[in-house]
C-alpha cells in the first residue's frame, strides 16, 4: 500500500502516542508498504513546536532529522498541481495545511491515513478505514 502520513500520525507514530489505533501502528510499520510524508508535515510540526504544543528534543530540526532516519519516508513534493488541486477539492476543511496534504494525496494516488473526520468523509480522497 501507498500511504501518506497526515502530520498527526507521523507525530504519533514516532512518539508512541495511545490515540494511534494499534492496526495503524502495524500497517505503518510494515515495510511491505510505502509511507510518503508532505513538506508541509515538517511545517507544521515546526510550528507545533514553536508554539510549545509539542515539545521535541533536543530541538525540533534534529528531532526531524532523526525521525526521517528512523522512519523511511517518501517526499510527496509539493507543486502547482497540488496548489490548484488544494483549492479545487470539495472539501469542507478550510485549514491550508489540511488541504495541501489531501491534495497531494490525491495527486500522488496515494491513501491517507489521517484521524480528521472532514478529510475521512471526504469522497475524493481514499483514506484508510479505522
Amino acid at each position: 500500500m501507498n500511504l501518506l502520513l497526515d502530520t498527526h500520525i507521523w507525530l504519533w507514530f514516532l512518539m508512541g502516542i495511545e490515540e494511534l489505533p494499534k492496526r495503524w501502528q502495524k500497517i505503518i510499520a510494515d515495510e511491505a508498504n510505502t509511507l510518503w510524508l508532505s513538506p508541509i508535515s515538517v511545517w507544521e510540526t515546526m510550528i507545533l513546536s514553536e508554539k510549545g504544543r509539542i515539545q521535541l528534543q533536543p530541538n525540533a530540526e534534529d528531532w526531524i532529522r532523526q525521525a526521517f532516519k528512523e522512519l523511511p519516508l517518501n517526499e510527496a513534493k509539493l507543486n502547482h498541481e497540488i496548489a490548484i488541486l488544494s483549492r479545487s477539492l470539495p472539501l469542507t476543511q478550510q485549514d491550508p495545511a489540511d488541504r495541501f496534504i489531501a491534495a497531494s494525496a490525491q495527486f500522488y494516488e496515494l491513501t491517507l491515513i489521517t484521524m480528521d473526520r472532514s478529510l475521512r468523509q471526504s469522497k475524493k480522497i481514499p483514506t484508510l478505514a479505522l
